[in-house]
């Protein structure tokens, strides 16, 4: 198994990306071009790769949710593996291994060693597995014991990750993931009888047990301030998992947990890898609007893969959304008359990883003055001048309540950004906010209730966080689309 290239990229909410890191191994690229013949498709310039990736992840342009080469229904997209259009007609690139942790895209361009058509199911192919099982250790290479993006460490690392590529990497084969014939060198003795090692496990955990769990919630939501239009909001959570547990196929038991007023968990989705489950959990249904529904708890039992892998979906439905808002935009000769109120539910931690609010404007010229004052935080403009960012910061005041209140003239000679929807009056506040160690239905993982049959105790950590997607409050002085939140 070898690589023909490998990017290391970082960003910021989809904004400033860079291609920190990129190499490309000129003897796997001439076997690539041996082996694909007519079909072979040469490796692009760091930027074209960049731009692909960004738009296949969705984070090159936030206010264009629909890309058609990305989000055609006749087309089946098979995460992490990704293909990406580098031509006019059908030249890709494939398969692109992508493993992606908050603002660090690490990706690999692995070498087909079999023939191209007809394509071959990727579970075939020995590139995609081990490739995800590189890259994962590349991360944590570069996140460090933290797990998250540290940009002095990063820079050290990267610095020197081309010496490391040569001892770990040379010529582009990866020499500590398993190739074809060698899983016997890296197998550690079972004493639990002769298990047959599954297809989808690349290889065997030699060490302390350790489990980790990361459980996230989403909210989107859209409010309009008007009586006349019903505001809608859903929540779906996701429970990450890595474990690192001796054995072909291990045992361990993950619980979630909810506290007496907790809102059940309904349209569970649960990994191939888990072994049993109550019948009740996968028939609560949001659909059905049952108030009997299971609340729990949710016991998984499953015989987890290396790499980390998403244990569980759920969705759950909440009486409230987290903030409430109010949106009034008036325009007066050439200027705007701008007023926003934010309230924190009171069941809410008050204590944000970042809480923003965006305030953008279409289909106008840039702004020209900006007045405004807010009862919390700070206002940034952007350097296009067409958007408002009110910083909240970590917390919100004692009261829960914040406001904005000014003025803004349009008098620039450019003009703004379009937009088909946002035409007059017709806008949006937009959340972006992330608060640690606390979910919306008050789903948690109880570390204590984590059970792994290993022969060493185990370190087990945990964690959870809710986050907002797609959260927006409408201008209420004027007409908003309705729109029905789908999962």
């Amino acid at each position: 198994m070898s690589f023909r290239a490998l990017w290391i990229i970082t960003h910021d909410k989809g904004e400033n990306a860079s291609v920190r890191f990129s190499r490309r191994f000129a003897t796997v690229e001439h076997r690539a071009k041996k082996l694909g013949g007519s079909l072979y498709v040469a490796v692009p310039e760091d930027s074209t790769v960049l731009r692909l990736l960004l738009t296949e992840l969705s984070l090159s342009d936030p206010h264009k949710p629909f890309v058609l080469l990305r989000d055609d229904c006749r087309r089946c997209p098979k995460t992490p593996a990704f293909e990406l259009r580098v031509g006019p007609g059908q030249e890709t690139l494939w398969p692109v291994v992508v493993i992606t942790d908050g603002s660090l895209i690490v990706a690999c361009l692995g070498l087909v060693d079999v023939p191209l058509e007809p394509r071959p199911p990727l579970a075939n192919l020995l590139c995609v597995s081990q490739g995800i099982t590189f890259l994962l250790g590349l991360q944590n290479f570069l996140l460090g014991s933290g797990g998250k993006v540290d940009n002095e460490l990063m820079a050290s690392r990267l610095e020197t990750l081309p010496s490391v590529l040569l001892q770990v990497c040379p010529f582009g084969t990866p020499l500590d993931v398993p190739s074809v014939g060698a899983l016997a060198m890296y197998s550690v003795p079972i004493t639990a009888g002769n298990q047959k090692q599954p297809v989808w496990k690349t290889g065997f955990h030699r060490g302390r047990a350790v489990v980790n769990t990361a459980l996230t919630e989403t909210v989107r939501c859209m409010q309009y301030g008007d009586p006349t239009k019903q505001d809608t909001w859903d929540v779906y959570g996701t429970v990450m998992c890595k474990c690192e547990v001796e054995g072909v196929l291990p045992d361990v038991t993950v619980t979630l947990t909810l506290p007496p007023n907790g809102s059940p968990l309904q349209d569970i989705l649960v990994h191939h890898c888990v072994t049993s489950l109550d019948s009740s959990i996968l028939t609560a249904c949001s659909v059905d609007n049952d108030s009997s529904s299971f609340s729990g708890p949710y016991k998984f039992p499953f015989s987890p893969p290396l790499e980390p892998f998403r244990l569980c979906g759920y969705t759950s439905q909440v009486p409230v959304p987290p903030i409430l808002g109010s949106y009034q935009l008036k325009e007066e000769e050439n200027h705007l008359l701008v007023s926003v109120t934010l309230k924190l539910h009171e069941s809410v931690k008050n204590s944000f990883e970042y809480c923003e609010a965006h305030l953008p404007f279409f289909n106008r010229p840039q702004m020209g003055s900006v007045d405004i004052k807010v009862s919390s935080g700070h206002v940034d403009v952007s350097k296009e001048k067409n958007l408002v960012a009110w910083v909240l910061g970590q917390k919100f005041p004692r009261s829960r309540d914040v406001s904005m209140e000014g003025r803004i003239t349009f008098s620039g000679s450019t003009a703004g950004p379009a937009d088909p929807i946002c035409t007059d009056l017709t806008a949006y506040v937009k959340l972006y906010f992330k608060v640690p160690e606390t979910t919306l239905s008050g789903c948690y993982v109880d570390q204590h209730s984590v059970q792994v049959y290993s022969s060493a105790k185990p370190k087990i950590t945990t964690s959870r966080e809710l986050q907002s997607k797609d959260y927006f409050i409408w201008n209420s002085t004027s007409t908003a689309p309705i729109c029905q939140l789908l999962l």
